[in-house]
C-alpha cells in the first residue's frame, strides 16, 4: 500500500537526517519507526489509564487515604526504623 505523507520542512530535514546517520535506509523507515514508537506509546498510555481507572475503582470500593494520614504513618515508620538501627 502506498501512502504519500507530508513533512514540514524540519521534519523532512529530520528524517533525511537520520538516514544519513546509516541507522535507516530511506525515509520511509523513519516514518515507519516513528509510527511503531507512536503505537507503542498510544498503547503504554492506555494500559496507564485503565491502572488508573482499577485504582480510581478500588479506592471507591475500599476507601481513599488523605495525604496527612499516609504522611503521618511514613513517618512513624521512618522514625521507628531509625530507632531500630541505634
Amino acid at each position: 500500500m502506498a501512502t504519500n505523507v507530508h513533512l514540514t520542512p524540519e521534519l523532512e530535514r529530520f528524517a533525511k537526517q537520520c538516514v544519513e546517520t546509516g541507522r535507516y535506509n530511506n525515509v520511509s523507515e523513519v516514518v515507519r519507526s516513528a509510527l511503531r514508537m507512536l503505537q507503542d506509546a498510544e498503547a503504554q498510555k492506555e494500559r496507564f489509564m485503565a491502572m488508573l481507572e482499577d485504582a480510581e475503582a478500588e479506592g471507591e470500593r475500599d476507601g481513599f487515604f488523605e495525604i496527612d494520614d499516609v504522611a503521618k504513618d511514613l513517618d512513624r515508620i521512618i522514625d521507628g526504623a531509625g530507632r531500630s538501627r541505634k
